[in-house]
């Protein structure tokens, strides 16, 4: 079965879905999925330094306080199914673009799924700036990708294409908002849905791709 998962790697909503999908497959553990990462970026027009947090709450949500407010619902939904999530050590909201291209070039040594979990974690546990080229190198050493090369691909303009493609292709595809998990390129399900909301979609992993269908919630 084929899940495509559209998701930003500064989105903590897509952090909370990706660990709820994969409590969902391990539900169904003979079921052959290929999970496959598609880039969606939520802030497209992020200067390419990133900015100081601070600035992007204000920008985004009127300020510090207010944005506390909405992120206290994440943080609950987090901890309730214990994952950690540690907003107040972010000092920077990166431009995520140079993540989505290492998940692409983790893909060409089969650990897209593992790298996409360790920006996640560098990012929402360490606060790490996952927009600086030297970071994600090392994030990448981390999942056993060689740390020099890593950095030299991220120097050059490797995967750039596709992910702006694959960018464009979501938002013609109507998606303005992730994450959005895409079944055999039939049936779509958006948002972090708990767990059992993944299982009717799983158990359909024999569907034929056709016209797709979106579920919500």
């Amino acid at each position: 079965m084929l899940i495509e998962t559209f998701a930003d790697l500064i989105c903590p909503w897509c952090y909370i879905g990706k660990r709820r999908l994969d409590r969902a497959l391990a539900q169904r553990p003979t079921l052959r999925a290929e999970i496959r990462w598609q880039p969606f970026q939520l802030n497209p027009d992020m200067p390419k330094g990133g900015m100081s947090r601070d600035d992007y709450l204000s920008a985004k949500f009127g300020g510090a306080e207010r944005a506390r407010q909405i992120y206290r619902v994440v943080e609950d939904t987090a901890a309730r199914d214990g994952l950690p999530l540690l907003l107040d050590r972010i000092p920077r909201t990166p431009n995520s673009f140079d993540a989505h291209r290492l998940v692409r070039i983790a893909g060409r040594h089969g650990v897209a799924n593992a790298m996409a979990d360790a920006l996640f974690a560098a990012y929402f546990v360490d606060g790490v700036d996952i927009g600086d080229l030297d970071a994600l190198a090392s994030v990448a050493a981390g999942v056993g990708l060689d740390f020099g090369e890593t950095r030299r691909q991220l120097g050059s303009d490797a995967e750039s294409a596709s992910v702006l493609a694959a960018d464009a292709l979501a938002r013609q595809m109507g998606l303005q908002a992730v994450p959005c998990y895409i079944f055999n390129r039939r049936y779509a399900l958006s948002g972090a849905q708990e767990p059992a909301s993944f299982l009717p979609l799983l158990d359909l992993g024999s569907a034929e791709p056709e016209n797709l269908s979106v579920v919500s919630g």
